[in-house]
């Protein structure tokens, strides 16, 4: 089988590793030509456009930032239905807004071709988890075109789940982002309030750790010692950012008022707006910090004193 794969960045790149390595032909692109260069030097195929990439292989992956992107890829000039075959499999990694999931599947059955959307998850998420073939992958679409690229799939997860039609793989991709970023920012805005009022931030942590709040404080002390800014970031504060203001739209689309998810979006977007984007969501905690007026950590690598 021929596989295509556009979008070599954090996660992609990794993915199309473990495709070459378990011998499957791979044809890529990606805007960033140089994010290419390893995985040409494995073996992979370069392709001028998507166009190119989708005439060429029976499986397309797409690992793009957002809905945005993926339209542009799928829709646009010189994109992947432009020069898809009738039987392609589209398999897109993306986090999107379910509507626009449904959306593009319609419209790429019309052509001919069937859209699976496979957003994709881990406990630490990042390029460590494809390595270690550890997601977990939440698969919306025919169940029969999964079957036929299970195998591919599996090279880079470990669980694989079909929750339905088209638009249900991104209802559960989005309602864990929200629930496990939206409770970090809780934890922060918590340990500020602790801080505030005098006590250590590893005492804190200690006492919470035997009460009621243990399960779910335990990335504390990571919290506490490491730095968002000089944290490599394996997933950005600004693609957080989208995930939770795409969990908010679904919410908005079905009717579902999401009082705190709400909060939790206007913490990341301050966050966003104060040149944060770049780190890794646990750079809420600057702003938390900043508008409390206290300091959790003596040092946040970013020179402040």
């Amino acid at each position: 089988m021929k596989v295509g794969f556009v979008g070599t960045g954090n996660m992609g790149n990794g993915m199309v590793r473990k495709l070459l390595r378990a011998g499957y032909e791979t044809v890529i692109n990606d805007r960033r030509q140089e994010a290419t260069a390893n995985l040409i030097e494995l073996g992979a195929t370069w392709a001028e456009n998507l166009a190119a990439v989708a005439a060429q292989t029976e499986v397309i992956f797409t690992s793009l930032p957002g809905p945005a992107e993926v339209d542009e890829a799928l829709l646009g000039e010189g994109g992947i239905l432009e020069g898809a075959r009738e039987g392609l499999i589209h398999v897109d990694l993306t986090s999107s807004l379910p509507s626009d999931v449904k959306r593009l599947a319609q419209i790429s059955l019309s052509r001919g071709v069937t859209y699976l959307e496979a957003p994709v998850s881990d406990i630490v998420s990042g390029p460590l988890g494809v390595e270690e073939e550890r997601l977990t992958v939440f698969v919306g679409g025919d169940e029969a075109a999964l079957e036929r690229v299970r195998p591919l799939l599996e090279t880079f997860s470990k669980h694989i789940f079909h929750t339905g039609p088209a638009g249900s793989g991104n209802v559960i991709k989005l309602t864990n982002n929200m629930i496990s970023l939206g409770s970090v920012v809780l934890i922060q805005e918590a340990m500020a309030v602790a801080v505030k009022a005098g006590v250590d931030p590893t005492k804190v942590f200690d006492m919470w750790n035997v009460s009621s709040a243990s399960r779910w404080v335990q990335g504390v002390p990571r919290m506490v010692e490491s730095a968002p800014s000089t944290t490599p970031p394996t997933f950005t504060l600004q693609l957080s950012a989208k995930d939770i203001g795409c969990c908010l739209e679904m919410s908005r689309e079905l009717g579902v008022p999401m009082t705190v998810g709400s909060a939790v979006s206007q913490v990341f977007t301050r966050t966003v707006a104060k040149g944060y984007g770049s780190l890794n969501p646990g750079a809420t905690l600057l702003t938390i910090e900043e508008e409390a007026g206290v300091r959790i950590r003596q040092n946040d690598g970013i020179g402040r004193a």
